[in-house]
């Protein structure tokens, strides 16, 4: 009797290990955290977080007057990272030294990697941007170097206006802003804030992206090809070369993070202390109201009384540049004293791989921004009280609950493969995405 009894066991053993749609029973904290989710998206649950693939388009949010195309995407992947397009510097030998992704790489998470990003005339690359510095030898009023911390442009297919204070996108968010875009005139064109910040945004940043360059460096075919509906006098310029860029911006997504793999079912890939810590994020931590959906991040803005860039904590201000106003954030641009210091949420996907936190870089670690809401001391003395978000010292987690939200953002949210997003070369055979004597150096292009 015993050796049938064994013998029924082995057979049962072999077919559960055979059998291919054996899935582990969700623990306690699983189901716990299934139900918050469905609580905090109205009934939608998991799926109202799950970020779509890469390459299926008619899930990714897009700009009607810009839909995404396979051939747009080759293009501006290529031109996100090409120091040719650094065609219009301020000093001659400068020249397609930078590119966009000297602020925005992905070994930074699609950040700078550093507390100030530097196009023209920072030199040195690091491992992931970290090591680039100003050029000693140039003016300092020469050097294109951010006011704020320069956000990642991963996940940013789930906003409709971009910058920190929000003015670049003519619709949604910005309706009823008309009044403000004076400067702006590509918001009246009814573009959303990626295709209006890639437009714009090759002016700022001293690039040159026209027919010479198209022709000079072999982007022709690749122009005819995501823009064979134009006619070609209308192909290879600064706008077509934006919406190619932006498109390919949409499909930055960190869909391969840990908490993707569990929202997708994977219960085994979080932690226990990752689980808590999703818990107390969507619960008592009250981080969901804010950083929600997909992208963990909401179309609003909230101000948390975060320091900003001045002399007296390093960074390096420029004359030129309006730190009294900029640092008003989104009421710099309403001009409404109630959007006073607030600054648009940002998405927490990957932000670890930056290492600077705040729109002011103002924190070296994930948890001490978490202690800091906590605690709900304001860094900044400007702040009106009645401005400050409602959430700030408010939620009075334990610290157990702040080390396990830590280990949420830190582990379960960042995607360890954006390696995917980088072409293997650009079309100039530069070194990319930086290209001075020392960045050659750190990046192997010497």
């Amino acid at each position: 009797m015993r050796k049938i009894i064994t013998l029924s066991l082995s057979t049962l053993f072999l077919f559960s290990c055979a059998n291919d749609d054996y899935q582990p029973i969700p623990s306690n904290l699983d189901s716990e955290l299934e139900k918050l989710l469905l609580d905090v998206s109205n009934g939608a649950g998991k799926s109202f977080f799950i970020l779509p693939d890469s390459e299926d388009y008619s899930k990714i949010p897009q700009d009607p007057l810009n839909p995404i195309t396979k051939e747009k995407v080759v293009l501006g992947q290529l031109l996100l990272h090409e120091t040719a397009t650094g065609g219009n510097p301020k000093l001659d030998n400068m020249k397609a030294t930078y590119s966009c992704a000297s602020c925005h790489q992905a070994a930074a998470g699609f950040s700078s990697g550093l507390r100030q990003g530097i196009g023209e005339c920072g030199i040195g690359f690091g491992l992931k941007g970290e090591k680039r510095i100003i050029d000693n030898q140039v003016p300092v009023d020469s050097v294109d170097i951010q006011p704020l911390r320069s956000p990642t442009i991963l996940n940013v297919a789930y906003q409709d206006v971009m910058l920190w204070n929000g003015q670049f996108g003519g619709t949604g968010t910005n309706s009823g802003t008309e009044a403000n875009w004076d400067n702006i005139p590509e918001n009246f064109e009814g573009f959303q804030g990626i295709e209006v910040q890639a437009i714009k945004g090759q002016n700022v940043h001293r690039l040159l992206i026209d027919e010479s360059f198209v022709n000079t460096y072999g982007y022709k075919t690749l122009f005819d090809q995501a823009y064979s509906n134009l006619p070609e006098a209308e192909r290879y310029t600064t706008k077509t070369a934006a919406l190619a860029i932006a498109a390919y911006e949409r499909t930055l997504l960190a869909n391969k993070s840990p908490w993707q793999e569990w929202l997708r079912g994977n219960n085994e890939v979080l932690s226990d202390s990752e689980k808590k810590g999703a818990i107390a994020f969507f619960g008592k931590g009250k981080c969901y109201e804010c950083h929600t959906g997909p992208a963990l991040n909401d179309k609003n803005f909230y101000a948390f009384g975060m320091g900003d860039f001045d002399n007296s904590n390093g960074a390096t201000v420029l004359a030129s540049v309006d730190f009294e106003n900029i640092k008003k954030g989104r009421g710099s641009f309403t001009k409404k004293a109630e959007d006073d210091y607030k600054f648009k949420t940002p998405t927490l996907y990957n932000i670890v791989d930056n290492g600077f936190y705040g729109h002011g870089s103002t924190f070296n670690s994930i948890k001490d921004v978490v202690i800091y809401k906590n605690d709900g001391i304001p860094q900044s003395t400007e702040v009106p009280t009645e401005n400050l978000a409602s959430q700030f010292g408010n939620i009075n987690l334990t610290d157990e609950e702040i080390e396990n939200i830590t280990s949420f953002i830190t582990n379960s949210l960042r995607d360890p493969d954006l390696r995917r997003y980088v072409p293997e070369q650009v079309n100039s055979g530069n070194c990319f995405p930086n290209n001075d004597e020392s960045s050659q150096v750190d990046l192997g292009c010497d």
